[in-house]
């Protein structure tokens, strides 16, 4: 298991939408995520910032090859189409992302 944390800024106009979305994840986007190996998904919002920060735990062996299923997969890519208005990207994230992944620096079980 690999845990993967990441940051991301949201438009201060579209916190509420956000959230909304979010309240009411759509039943084939969390069945993908599942099936893209996965589990223990979190955001959380710091507001006033307004960054998002991501966690979850990865259970496959490929992960590349899972985020590439995820993307290709439709019903994401429309979800995807609705969230990523409201996100703003760090200016500082690697070629090739969206949320800024981020280093674990520190864990304790």
């Amino acid at each position: 298991m690999q845990r993967m944390g990441m940051v991301i800024g949201l438009e201060a106009d579209r916190v509420a939408e956000y959230k909304r979305l979010h309240a009411e994840v759509w039943p084939g986007v969390l069945k993908m995520i599942t099936a893209c190996n996965i589990r223990n998904y979190s955001i959380y919002l710091k507001e006033p910032e307004n960054l998002l920060f991501g966690y979850w735990e990865y259970h496959g062996t490929d992960f590349d090859a899972d985020a590439a299923k995820m993307a290709a997969d439709p019903e994401t890519q429309r979800w995807w189409d609705v969230c990523m208005p409201c996100q703003r990207p760090l200016e500082a994230r690697k070629a090739g992302e969206w949320w800024a992944m981020m280093d674990e620096v520190f864990h304790l079980d």
